[in-house]
């Protein structure tokens, strides 16, 4: 195959994937108690490895002055970029990359926070513990490949085929009832993070039309010829399992096209978004939720991703307009929740490969470990930093080297955890998401009320 028509293919093969999930789903769900509630969980993947030491950047005097001194060529602001001050609870003063100025006024209502230094871990980890190797540490860290699996799986070593945002899915699906609408979407292509062992996700993108083609015909009386024969085929039992089977897929998308298309009777959506990759992704997932009530769902999630931040050269500016594509998109897609009356229903997060080291590579920066992530909605309790802002000195304490690839004091699992138990996962169907959430000390960081 070509590479355009791989492409094609992996997309199709993957949205099939996700259709055939609706009549799986429909089994496991018809006794369940629907819940009185909606909740929804909004990923967006940052695929590169964000550096968030620039998105996010000290403004205490001492604390600024070890940033420039190991961020250098690399510190901020600089000619492209200005720092937008905050501050957290406690007073300590620190400040956004004013990319995100769209965004920035939900800190001061108490809508957005920063979660500090998370990372995959397998265990607790010290700068000695590092350097001895006397704690088993995260499969091979540095590696794009491996660490965008490992952070979707949940799986410090690899993936056992689900992701945690899946598995969150699989604890709460019982909610959902009889609804045979999807729980999980992926609006950015197949993606691991939102598949679960129960709850498979359907692959959709943005302005999807998954109406059959060669369906249109002249007179009207041909067209439904056509319907009514793909009906027959469709509904034809031929005995073999694998046309049984590509036969429920192509049902289920006839199916779920209907239930999207339905989205186009009701009055449009007043929020206007960007038309930014990021900010169309999110404007689907807006779309979708919409639809909640006509379909029955009570717990949904959702995956979209922004690619871009493997910031090895040219860093400040390209840096400035991601976040601006990423900031601008989440601010309208807040306003949209709460244009729906669920801003406190919806809680959307960040995730990343990994973080990026504070030592410049010229006029970029290298793959690192911890970093920060933003965490937005109206259930959040925002305005404040969680967890452990780290000392930024290079071979300090918190640096696994010498370039400042800070140890995460956050693990990916209490992150993801305390996303989980907000959307309901309890304290045994915790374990089944996070089998490692007993090595921390805690499984709630706060920041959701």
């Amino acid at each position: 195959m070509n590479t355009q028509s791989r492409r094609s293919f992996l997309r199709f093969a993957g949205s099939a994937a996700g259709m055939a999930a609706l009549g799986r789903l429909a089994g496991t769900t018809a006794f369940a108690q629907s819940a009185p509630d909606y909740k929804a969980l909004v990923c967006i993947f940052l695929f590169g490895g964000n550096d968030s030491h620039n998105m996010v950047v000290p403004q205490e005097a001492a604390a600024y002055g070890t940033y420039r001194a190991a961020r250098r060529a690399l510190s901020l602001p600089d000619g492209n970029t200005k720092l937008l001050p905050i501050n957290a609870r406690a007073g300590t003063a620190y400040a956004f990359n004013d990319g995100l100025a769209g965004i920035a006024p939900l800190w001061a209502e108490g809508k957005l926070a920063v979660i500090a230094n998370v990372g995959m871990l397998a265990a607790p980890t010290t700068r000695a513990q590092y350097l001895a190797k006397s704690v088993p540490l995260p499969t091979n860290l540095f590696s794009h490949a491996d660490q965008v699996i490992a952070k979707q799986a949940g799986d410090a070593f690899g993936s056992g085929g689900s992701g945690w945002v899946g598995r969150i899915a699989d604890m709460v699906n019982g909610l959902n009832g009889a609804a045979r609408f999807p729980a999980a979407f992926s609006i950015s292509g197949s993606a691991l993070m939102p598949t679960g062992s129960i709850v498979q996700p359907a692959t959709l993108y943005p302005g999807f039309d998954l109406t059959s083609d060669g369906m249109s015909a002249w007179p009207a009386s041909a067209a439904a010829a056509r319907a009514q024969g793909l009906a027959e085929v469709i509904t034809f039992d031929s005995g073999l399992a694998l046309v049984q089977a590509a036969n429920r897929v192509r049902q289920d998308a006839l199916d779920l096209n209907t239930m999207l298309r339905s989205a186009g009777t009701a009055a449009p959506l007043a929020t206007v978004f960007p038309g930014t990759n990021i900010g169309v992704q999110l404007r689907q997932v807006a779309q979708i939720i919409r639809l909640r009530a006509s379909t029955g769902m009570s717990r949904q999630v959702f995956f979209c991703s922004l690619g871009g931040f493997d910031t090895h050269s040219n860093q400040s500016w390209a840096h400035w307009d991601l976040l601006r594509e990423v900031g601008d998109a989440m601010k309208a897609f807040y306003t949209s929740t709460m244009e729906m009356g669920l801003a406190d229903k919806v809680t959307t997060f960040t995730e990343t490969d990994f973080g990026r080291t504070l030592e410049s590579s010229g006029t970029g920066s290298d793959h690192g470990w911890g970093g920060h992530q933003l965490v937005m909605g109206g259930a959040v309790k925002g305005g404040d930093i969680y967890g452990t802002f780290p000392n930024l000195a290079l071979s300090g304490p918190d640096d696994a080297n010498t370039r400042g690839v800070l140890i995460p004091s956050t693990a990916l699992d209490q992150y993801g955890a305390t996303l989980a138990k907000w959307f309901g996962v309890d304290g045994g169907g915790m374990t089944q998401v996070f089998p490692n959430i007993g090595k921390f000390a805690s499984a709630d960081l706060g920041f959701l009320g």
